[in-house]
């Protein structure tokens, strides 16, 4: 089962200049609970933005060329979804906007923190998706560096 997991503002933005727009520690603490000791897809570009492997997880790595580095790397994505979409084990989709657009369609959850505010000069977002389809649970909500934010669950009905 696959879990999309993001940071986004109010118009799905999720980063600019690969890397990501809101920097929120209580962010960044859910993301590291919420998907340790799971393993975490990612595009390339999303793997090299990284400081290094994120610990305590297995990095799945979606590139048309082998990445040593990372704990697996996937060439062939309908293979890898067809082999996971329907396993009891959630698999948490990290990144970037072209890696989300795929998975959205297969994802049973998905944990955004909702940031109230935008940014005109982001280059990469969130795929639009119809909320509708989902039952909402809010986690937590908060104010940091003058941001509200609310982290929610949506789970597919």
């Amino acid at each position: 089962m696959f879990s999309l997991i993001a940071a986004i503002g109010k118009n799905r933005e999720l980063g600019k200049n690969g890397k990501l727009i809101f920097h929120l520690k209580d962010d960044m603490k859910f993301f590291r609970e919420t998907t340790k000791s799971h393993k975490v897809v990612m595009g390339r570009k999303t793997w090299e933005s990284l400081p290094g492997k994120l610990k305590n997880r297995e990095n799945i790595v979606i590139s048309r060329n082998p990445v040593p580095e990372a704990d697996q790397s996937v060439n062939d994505l309908p293979d890898f979804i067809n082999t996971h979409k329907d396993s009891g084990e959630e698999i948490f989709v990290i990144g970037g906007g072209m890696v989300y657009f795929e998975f959205l369609k297969y994802a049973k959850h998905l944990y955004l923190t909702e940031v109230n505010a935008s940014d005109s000069t982001a280059d990469t977002f969130f795929p639009d998706f119809d909320k509708t389809n989902y039952e909402k649970t809010l986690i937590t909500k908060g104010t940091e560096n003058g941001l509200n934010y609310s982290i929610s669950k949506y789970t597919l009905k």
